[in-house]
């Protein structure tokens, strides 16, 4: 049985783990950080840094491309000891969060990343699960079902 992973699994989960950190929120991701309790030893690739993207959308999702505005993102790059180099995107001007992104974004290639999934990305996807749920319920709550009452003169 072969239990390699392919490219596009690897780049999939990734975005998948980036996504999330990038949208966790900063105390619940500082407060799972330090329960994984490990800090590696890593060397900038680039600082952490504040600036702007512009924001692009679709009509749609397939109409013709418009810039909708500008959003404030903060990046970082680190490489590890072992020379594995990880990135931190996040939204805002928070460094710390980005650092902590790029950190478990290196770690999580490594040996380390199931420890790291464990203690702190499973826990963002069932919060975050729990929140989409509940937002859901909410709006299902306030529904209304309208329908048409035919008339008997026809």
């Amino acid at each position: 049985m072969n239990t390699t992973i392919s490219a596009e699994d690897r780049t999939r989960d990734r975005k998948a783990w980036m996504g999330l950190l990038a949208s966790a929120d900063d105390a619940r991701l500082d407060e799972l950080w330090r329960a994984f309790d490990h800090e590696p030893a890593f060397d900038w690739l680039r600082a952490p840094e504040a600036g702007g993207v512009m924001v692009r959308g679709r009509m749609g999702g397939s109409g013709a491309p418009f810039n909708l505005g500008e959003m404030t993102v903060t990046r970082c790059a680190l490489s590890l000891a072992d020379g594995t180099v990880g990135h931190g995107y996040v939204q805002g001007r928070s460094k710390a969060k980005a650092e902590m992104a790029a950190k478990i974004d290196a770690l999580m290639q490594t040996d380390a990343a199931e420890a790291l999934r464990a203690t702190v990305l499973t826990p963002l996807e069932q919060e975050r699960a729990s929140a989409k749920e509940a937002r859901a319920s909410k709006a299902a709550a306030t529904k209304v079902d309208f329908f048409t009452m035919v008339r008997g003169e026809d």
